[in-house]
């Protein structure tokens, strides 16, 4: 019997499915998703901090009330000194130049001089005093109106008064000269001591409120530093197991921004609060003051950009605090240390 010489065929083995590996796998992300987690971090983080002062609202409540304190104290002073500088605006009485004019000039060359001198635009007005009516005033004021009239001659020279439109010393004296180089010009009288020294203590003032707001400033940076401190100290736990499953110093250190920032914000806020509660209250008396100079001067409040600008730099000077202490606490807690 003949065999068959066909060969068998080998049957073919199944592919069997090999289980997925075990382990992480490095999965990268665009650029989209890391900014959208970025965002959602500084969210939750910015509400986190929010709602952790209003659990704690005593302890947040005394270290707002110290920062707006010290915000207040000079921003009210700012504020009287802008109100101080506004009211000797108005004071042209005495910030004026007596001009002498020679006893030869007659009454329509006086006129032509002041119209002149009037359109300059460093002068504000000009008003003419003729012989005349210089020899009435001294007769009404001086009680020798006898002896006056005794007089064969009105010995009055005519007079101009300018007003000048900038009160500086530097300006006042620069107008002077210009003044008195005129032909008819005999003498220019100007007492500008006082206005001298009126801008001296203007500039004290300010050099004083500088320095004291720096000061508080700096004060304010220092109760953030501590606060954020307590608050680390507190969290310390929280700290390093979030350090050991991978979190980075950013990760960590960006709660403890946000509550520097809340933290002078609200201390900005009730400062500028504080600050119109002190104007209204010294309203009153100001009024009454001036009322007796037969001045309607009111007082001048801080203005929406100042009640605007004072709230963000004191949220600035949290968020400065903040980033100090967090910048040299969070070294200090090392998770192998646990």
């Amino acid at each position: 019997m003949a065999r068959n010489a066909t060969p068998l065929k080998t049957p073919r083995k199944e592919k069997v499915a090999r289980p997925p590996r075990a382990g992480a796998r490095i999965a990268r992300s665009g650029w989209q998703h890391r900014f959208h987690a970025w965002r959602l971090h500084h969210r939750d983080s910015a509400l986190d901090a929010l709602r952790r002062l209003r659990v704690t609202p005593a302890a947040t409540a005394m270290t707002v009330l110290v920062i707006a304190i010290a915000l207040a104290l000079p921003a009210g002073i700012t504020v009287l000194l802008e109100n101080a500088r506004a009211a000797t605006q108005g004071w042209d009485g005495n910030a004026h130049l007596s001009v002498f004019l020679k006893p030869d000039t007659d009454a329509a060359r006086q006129q032509a001089l002041a119209s002149r001198w009037g359109e300059r635009a460093d002068v504000e007005r000009v008003d003419v005093v003729t012989r005349e009516q210089a020899l009435a005033e001294f007769r009404a004021l001086s009680g020798f109106g006898d002896v006056i009239d005794a007089l064969p001659d009105n010995p009055l020279p005519p007079l101009l008064i300018v007003y000048p439109g900038d009160t500086s010393p530097e300006a006042l004296e620069r107008l002077q000269q210009q003044l008195g180089d005129a032909t008819e010009v005999d003498l220019v009288q100007l007492d500008v001591l006082w206005v001298k020294r009126l801008h001296a203590m203007l500039e004290v003032a300010s050099r004083i409120v500088a320095a004291l707001t720096l000061a508080l400033a700096l004060a304010v940076v220092l109760v953030v530093v501590n606060t954020i401190r307590l608050a680390i100290e507190s969290r310390r736990e929280e700290i390093v197991v979030v350090k050991i499953v991978g979190g980075t110093d950013g990760f960590v250190r960006r709660p403890f921004l946000y509550t520097g920032f809340w933290y002078g914000l609200a201390g900005g806020l009730v400062a500028v609060v504080l600050v119109q509660v002190a104007l209204l209250w010294i309203g009153s008396p100001v009024a009454q003051l001036t009322s007796l100079y037969e001045s309607e001067y009111s007082l001048i409040g801080m203005g929406f950009v100042n009640a605007l600008v004072l709230p963000l730099f004191a949220g600035l000077l949290g968020l400065m605090g903040a980033w100090l202490a967090v910048s040299r606490h969070l070294q200090d807690v090392d998770p192998h240390l646990l």
